[in-house]
């Protein structure tokens, strides 16, 4: 098991170091799921809610979202993404969204906390965005799908 690279010696919380680390290319990929009642289903999938294109406004939020992961999470380092894509795959025989993030750096370090961020932020926005027509929405199944790049290389969620 890999020891924890975020405490010191003395088991003080640090920022991990990683100037002497070549840049290279890195990519990762995460998803996420949201489920909701049919009707809310076909709201969104009619840009029938009052607030406006839900999947549109919560793609920016995506993209946004992973542009500032190192502001909401303790030890990230800010990065200089070259590439954020977020996309839905609507699943009508379940009324639930697919939600895939997709991020991209030439850096020392990886953009998993990135793309994990995009898909979580996401989801939240189509929650606040359909709130008012049903607040029973489950997000679920947040993971990393895959990554590649760096010296761990790369991983690949086996399916289950």
């Amino acid at each position: 098991m890999p020891t924890f690279t975020h405490l010191d010696e003395q088991g003080r919380v640090r920022m991990v170091d990683v100037s002497d680390k070549p840049a290279t290319a890195r990519e990762a990929v995460a998803q996420g799921v949201i489920t909701m009642q049919p009707e809310t289903f076909d709201l969104i999938s009619k840009e029938k809610i009052k607030k406006g294109n839900v999947l549109e406004t919560a793609r920016i939020a995506g993209i946004m979202a992973a542009k500032r992961t190192a502001d909401l999470i303790p030890m990230c380092h800010p990065l200089p993404i070259t590439h954020i894509k977020v996309d839905f795959s609507p699943q009508p025989d379940t009324h639930s969204i697919r939600i895939e993030g997709v991020v991209r750096v030439v850096g020392q370090t990886g953009v998993e906390m990135e793309a994990l961020t995009a898909v979580s932020i996401a989801a939240l926005t189509i929650y606040d965005m359909c709130k008012s027509y049903d607040r029973g929405m489950a997000i679920s199944d947040i993971c990393l799908l895959k990554k590649s790049g760096g010296k761990s290389g790369a991983f690949v969620r086996k399916s289950s």
